[in-house]
Parts: structure tokens; sequence; C-alpha cells
């Protein structure tokens, strides 16, 4: 039986007290604890979680309506920015592979769900930098341009030496709308394509319009992705140094209304909604798996 935890999910805003989402409860999965597991991703309709090692090796499917688990591969580096197609039946993910002289190479690999057949989408590169699906194509940027066995237009965002990239019409330039002299990680598009969120190394979460004008600050939330078009999610985690000490899942809102989703009887971090927003997926560094049901 699962175990369900009700949730006193705090809230807090900037401005005072406020509700961003409906916490109906924080719900323990029944996969067996294991440390050296994360949670990389959900699917968009909210019918499987991926997993993969701390170190990113290997995919495994965890079916939440059966609770059974399938390995999809045990590629080194299958787990970092993992995407799945908005159909949920294609993931695409990245293989790390070391060449004659030692150095890392990255390929794009997808696999189809349906069918378990695996194919290889781009040649083993020092210079992936980000892909995304659109649909159910595909479109990866290596070394500044667009490299797809299929085209998109959907704009596609990587980093590239720390800075934010933006790849659209086949055209990639620096984006970093903080300026050239900061580093940054954990880039995403709105759902609706009309919006960049980021998180600047040593500063905090931001969002910005497509161009990289009207930049907002969301504050210190690690690990931000979009929830909705309006509204974002992410962590709030401490450290001593060598351990995490407490991380809590937040949602806040563009114009800086946050809510606190999870309690302190739990290290929650790296939240994943689904396309509906009615489940986000974390895990914790005991390696333990939760979902969060949202009312809507």
């Amino acid at each position: 039986m699962r175990n369900v935890l009700v949730s006193l999910a705090l809230c807090v805003s900037f401005s005072g007290l406020a509700q961003v989402l409906n916490v109906a409860s924080v719900e323990k999965l029944p996969l067996q604890a294991d440390p050296n597991m994360k949670v990389v991703a959900i699917s968009p309709q909210g019918d499987y979680l991926l997993l993969s090692q701390i170190n990113n090796a290997g995919l495994t499917k965890f079916d939440l309506s059966t609770n059974t688990s399938k390995v999809l591969t045990h590629d080194a580096g299958a787990g970092f920015d993992v995407k799945i197609a908005p159909n949920g039946k294609e993931i695409a993910y990245r293989h790390d592979t070391f060449n004659q002289n030692k150095l890392r190479m990255v390929s794009l690999n997808a696999i189809d769900l349906s069918s378990g057949k695996s194919v290889n989408l781009t040649a083993p590169s020092r210079n992936l930098q980000g892909f995304a699906f659109e649909g159910a194509n595909v479109a990866a940027v290596n070394n500044g341009k667009l490299a797809a066995k299929a085209k998109v237009d959907a704009p596609v965002l990587s980093i590239s030496n720390r800075q934010l990239m933006i790849t659209r019409n086949g055209k990639t330039r620096v984006l970093s709308p903080n300026g050239k002299n900061f580093s940054y990680i954990w880039p995403s598009v709105s759902p609706d394509g009309s919006k960049v969120l980021y998180y600047v190394c040593g500063v905090g979460a931001f969002v910005c319009n497509i161009d990289g004008h009207d930049v907002k600050e969301l504050g210190l939330i690690r690990a931000p992705r979009w929830y909705n078009n309006d509204v974002v999610i992410g962590m709030n985690d401490k450290d001593n140094g060598e351990f995490v000490t407490s991380s809590s899942i937040v949602a806040t809102t563009l114009d800086g209304t946050q809510q606190v989703l999870t309690n302190n009887q739990v290290i929650a971090m790296y939240p994943f909604s689904t396309a509906s927003g009615n489940k986000i997926a974390f895990s914790t560094p005991a390696g333990e798996a939760y979902i969060i049901n949202i009312i809507k």
C-alpha cells in the first residue's frame, strides 16, 4: 500500500501569505530506497517516471499504475537533461563515451518506448550543447549549429562556455540576459514558447521574454522548471558544505509570490511536473521517490 503523507505545505510570499498551487497530498512511491538513484523526469501524461543513477548512468522507467520498473538503457550520461516527447512515447538522451585520446564525447540517442527500439540521432561530439522536442521531432544544437534529422521551429536553448544560447530558424546566438560575466544553467522555454527560464550561478533564478528582454528575478530557486506558463517550480536546498541538510519544493508565480509545497519531514529535491500540472515528482538524497498530487 502506498504511503500517503498529508501535506503541511506552508505558503510563503514576498508580499504576504498566498497559495500558488492546491496540494492534495504528498505520496511516497513503493520503490526500494537507493541513495544512488534519482528521479530525472515524469511523463507529460503522468503515467511513468524516469530514474537514473546519481552519476546520470542509465535510465529506468517506473510505471506509476503497476509499480513496475523496466531498464531502458545503461548508457553513461543518459540521466542528464533527458527529455520526453509530448506524447510520452519517445525519449531522447545523451550518451557519454570516450575517444582514443580519452576525451569525453557526447552523442544523442532516442528510444521508442512502444517498440523498445533505440536509434542514434547524432554522431559523438565534443560540443553537443542542447536539444529539444517539437512533437515527435527532436533537434540538437552542436557547436552552435542546429544538427537535426527533423527540423523544428521551436527555439532550442543550450549552454556554451557557461553562456546561455538560443537557436531559432537555424541560427544560434548568445542570449545571456544578465550579461556575459555570469554562468548560466538549467535553461528552459515556457510551454507557450514566449519566455525563457534559467538560473544564474551564485545569484538565482530568472525569467525573461524569448528575445532576452524584460528580465524578472524569481529568487534562490534552484533547478527551476516550468509548471505552466505562469508558475515555476524548483527547490530551496541548504547544505553544510558536504551534505544537503534540508530542501523543499517551492512554486512561484512570475510576479514573485512563493509557496512551499513540502514540509521538513523530507529532503525534497529536483521537481518535475506533468504537462497538466496534476502531479509533481521529486526524489530525496536517500533515493526515495515522491509524487505531489495537485488539485486542479
